[in-house]
């Protein structure tokens, strides 16, 4: 589709990839309120999950399973949120956001009017420990690890 944003862009900082799908880390204003927010994008352009064979549903669902456990085992957040809207942009990605009950927003979805000042968290993840997470969730589901 000639003007998707997320075929025309990588959508932020690449973390990993495969042949079928990518990992980033949500950059700027979002990435800063809600540390370690991610988003799993299937790269080719479909509008649902019913458009995916079961195979490639299956894989979709265990990347994004990867990133929660990722994010799970460097943040220990309060709460992880899963959505899959694609309103805005109807390309197949899954939102993956780390949640805090003292998060700006908590525990209303980030996209809501924030509910009180922003909190500043000093456990940020660097990229290659969400990288090395990403890589050993993978492996432990893919049963190789």
């Amino acid at each position: 589709m000639s003007n998707c944003d997320l075929c025309l862009n990588p959508g932020g900082e690449l973390l990993w990839q495969d042949a079928l799908c990518r990992v980033i880390r949500v950059e700027g204003a979002e990435g800063e309120a809600f540390p370690g927010f991610c988003r799993v994008v299937w790269h080719a352009h479909v509008r649902e999950m019913s458009d995916l064979s079961p195979g490639e549903q299956r894989h979709l669902l265990n990347v994004v399973l990867a990133v929660e456990l990722a994010l799970r085992g460097l943040l220990l957040p309060d709460k992880i949120n899963l959505a899959s809207l694609g309103n805005a942009v109807p390309h197949l990605h899954w939102h993956v956001i780390p949640r805090w009950t003292d998060d700006s927003h908590f525990p209303a979805p980030i996209w809501a009017s924030p509910r009180r000042p922003a909190h500043v968290r000093r456990s940020v993840p660097a990229s290659d420990a969400l990288r090395a997470a990403l890589e050993r969730a993978l492996a432990e589901i893919q049963g190789g690890g």
